[in-house]
């Protein structure tokens, strides 16, 4: 085994922006412990001191001797920037290490994408089945999102915002109104080839066409720089 050890000024500032994100977490949980449970407290109940969850049902046990964990967080803090690299490539230089490993942060986002926009925990259901069905399909659309966002050049969550708001409303037995309309939207439907819906109205025989052409599907072309 090769190990590689290294500092990054830019991994230590990105720690520290990610710290404090948990730690208002931690405080908003101590604020009101009620609103949290063993699944949603992830992160932030390491920073959170006399934190005790009910076997049963996740929820927190005890608020009454809740408090922040400062040597947690200085703790942390020193180690801000600080990485051991471990690889079974033994003949790469550290450099091609380091590099390789750099890379990495296109996983992690895509980890973090999952969890944040998709919403992939905490997980509803219990049977293996269910749960191998709940991921295939958090893992579907991250593809989907991540082949508009080369295609479009917009952030994951700017495309699920968008996507989401992207709704007609039938005014009468022949229109639709599609009133959410945005620079966004409008290069999103470009991406997958459905052009009409840069239109704000439709007749409902257009928009049967409009769905079945969604359903056949198109693949989004990267964006042209």
């Amino acid at each position: 085994m090769k190990y590689v050890a290294f500092w990054s000024g830019d991994y230590a500032r990105r720690a520290r922006h990610e710290r404090a994100k948990v730690v208002e977490k931690a405080r908003a949980l101590m604020a009101d412990p009620g609103a949290y449970t063993r699944a949603t407290s992830y992160g932030a109940a390491r920073y959170v001191k006399g934190l005790h969850f009910d076997k049963a049902t996740g929820e927190v046990a005890d608020a009454r001797s809740l408090s922040i964990d400062e040597d947690a967080i200085v703790e942390a803090e020193a180690l801000d920037g600080y990485y051991l690299i471990v690889t079974s490539e033994t003949g790469w230089s550290d450099e091609r290490v380091i590099d390789a490993y750099r890379e990495l942060w296109r996983i992690e986002e895509s980890f973090r994408v999952t969890k944040s926009e998709l919403e992939a925990r905490p997980v509803f259901v219990r049977t293996p089945a269910h749960i191998e069905a709940h991921f295939l399909t958090c893992y579907v659309a991250l593809v989907i999102l991540r082949l508009l966002q080369r295609a479009t050049g917009l952030p994951c969550a700017t495309i699920s915002e968008e996507i989401a708001a992207m709704s007609g409303t039938n005014v009468d037995a022949n229109w639709w109104v599609f009133d959410h309309r945005t620079e966004a939207s409008d290069l999103i439907a470009g991406a997958v080839g459905l052009e009409e819906l840069k239109f704000k109205n439709l007749t409902t025989g257009k928009a049967r066409e409009v769905l079945a052409k969604a359903a056949k599907g198109k693949i989004p072309q990267a964006k042209q720089s």
